[in-house]
């Protein structure tokens, strides 16, 4: 097919009537076609998207590209920033010759500019505190995140179902820990007789999971202030989105912490947003990057919760972007999902790898332009095969696109400027105030005391009422053998007065028989 029937397909097939970006320029035998334009229409990018490539190729400066263009198009965006190098898109670009001649070979001239940014954190990183509440998590999401049986499972939603009807507050999670220890110690005839009876056998396994995520660093996660989803859409005073960075540098090896995170923000954005018609542009557009991360550890169940929640969420105006090495990295189910792909070069050093880069191949249009297997092992770095939804919600032809540059700093902030940045935050104060109201551990651990206490001094009367009855029954046995004692004495001393008296008589008698028989001259 001819150089001209290639401009006009691209020329029609990425042209819309709604609000769109420019992405790049699009290429065909090696070389940029000028002013013919590849652009990303806004009214699908709630149908969400995948950018893939090897480490290197430049999947990190696309997700910079887009987020700093929605933001300037007035689409607050949420970056998870597992590498440390998103900060940048908070500063201006330097420029650089090489800039200049690439956007002189796409036909658009450089700008450079900056967007707002708020930092926010779910660990030791500096920025807006990330939290949210086990109670807010709800029994099925929290069962989920734990990977608990059946029977784990509705001993969850016993937990949940008795702080709910007691009015007391599930937290964090030694709320959790010190409600389960109350219903299968102190409180266990209280919980059999209104919920029945509670396996510890299961009980113990919950405990064991819960430790689990707890060393990853969950501990930090659940608790107060639960972050407010509203801050996310904030604009800033010239009308552009915000771009919300979570500084998660210091969680790559914690993966049940980070998608425990992605989806509980999930289910709490589809609970608050509300339900949106054919929007021209989406209300929030979030990039996971490194997205693998969620999807490697998480359980089958956990997996089905992420599967459904990326179907629903684009009801509420929001978009995914999942940003990983290779599309195999997605389920098929979510992978089916994403209306936007932007395939960088992938890289074959081995049989293994030529394997993933054929069936990476089978995830695009065809193509009567490019080789798209061939393609894929040879594209430049700042280069991507690209195809999106367009306004009718048809794939658009695929394209090997040259990328336009970022018009922020392709590298990281300094400790100095992101400080600033800090300090100017108009939501830190709100959300990294230290909050600890008295809640299930504190009102159950009191219970707890007082039932100990019971049982304490319980112990005590029964005892000391043993060591009366002993006493008693010691006093019974003593009186007993004193009247043995004082009869057979009282005989005793009887017999003795007698005889001692029969002596002093006879004494008596005896001396007198003798002063007689003197007398009388017997002697």
């Amino acid at each position: 097919m001819s150089k001209e029937k290639f401009i006009e397909e691209i020329n029609s097939g990425y042209t819309f009537k709604g609000p769109s970006i420019i992405l790049g320029g699009a290429m065909l035998e090696g070389e940029c076609q000028t002013n013919t334009l590849v652009r990303l229409p806004l009214k699908t990018m709630n149908r969400h998207g995948l950018i893939a490539g090897a480490t290197g190729s430049g999947k990190t400066k696309t997700l910079q590209i887009i987020a700093e263009q929605l933001s300037a198009n007035s689409v607050p965006v949420l970056l998870m920033d597992i590498k440390g190098d998103l900060s940048g898109i908070a500063a201006e670009s330097p420029g650089h010759p090489k800039i200049d001649e690439r956007h002189e070979k796409i036909g658009i001239p450089f700008e450079a500019g900056t967007s707002p940014v708020e930092f926010l954190t779910l660990s030791d990183e500096k920025g807006a505190r990330l939290r949210a509440t086990v109670s807010e998590f709800g029994p099925v999401l929290f069962s989920k995140i734990l990977d608990l049986t059946n029977t784990q499972s509705g001993i969850v939603a016993v937990v949940f179902k008795y702080c709910d009807d007691k009015k007391i507050p599930l937290l964090d999670l030694k709320d959790f820990k010190k409600t389960l220890q109350y219903m299968t110690g102190e409180g266990k005839e209280e919980i059999q007789g209104d919920y029945g009876r509670l396996s510890t056998a299961s009980v113990g396994a919950i405990m064991r999971k819960i430790v689990e995520i707890e060393q990853q660093g969950a501990d930090i996660f659940f608790g107060e202030t639960s972050f407010d989803t509203d801050d996310l859409l904030r604009l800033d005073e010239n009308g552009k989105g915000m771009v919300n960075v979570i500084r998660l540098t210091d969680i790559q090896d914690k993966p049940k912490l980070f998608s425990t995170f992605m989806l509980q923000m999930l289910a709490e954005i589809y609970s608050t947003f509300e339900e949106e018609g054919d929007m021209e542009q989406p209300k929030l557009v979030i990039f996971i990057d490194e997205a693998h991360l969620v999807f490697e550890e998480a359980s089958d169940a956990l997996l089905d919760q992420i599967e459904a929640m990326v179907k629903l969420i684009r009801s509420k105006g929001v978009g995914l972007f999942f940003v990983t090495q290779n599309p195999k990295d997605i389920p098929d189910d979510v992978l089916g999902q994403l209306g936007m792909k932007i395939q960088h070069a992938l890289r074959a050093f081995t049989a293994k790898d030529r394997k993933a880069i054929k069936l990476a191949a089978q995830n695009y249009p065809d193509s009567d332009f490019y080789d798209t297997e061939t393609l894929l092992t040879e594209l430049g770095i700042g280069e991507a095969l690209v195809t999106v939804l367009n306004e009718k919600g048809i794939p658009t032809p695929l394209v090997h696109t040259l990328l336009r540059a970022p018009q922020s700093r392709m590298d990281v902030l300094t400790k100095k400027e992101i400080n600033t940045i800090l300090d100017n935050s108009s939501i830190i104060g709100k959300y990294n105030k230290e909050v600890d109201r008295d809640s299930a551990y504190e009102i159950l651990g009191k219970k707890i005391e007082v039932a100990q206490e019971e049982e304490h001094q319980a112990k005590l009367k029964k005892e000391q009422e043993k060591a009366k009855k002993s006493s008693s029954r010691k006093r019974k046995e003593k009186s007993g053998i004193e009247k043995v004692v004082d009869s057979t004495v009282g005989r005793q001393v009887g017999r003795t007065i007698a005889r001692e008296l029969t002596r002093g008589l006879l004494g008596a008698l005896g001396i007198r028989s003798s002063s007689r028989r003197k007398k009388s001259g017997w002697f």
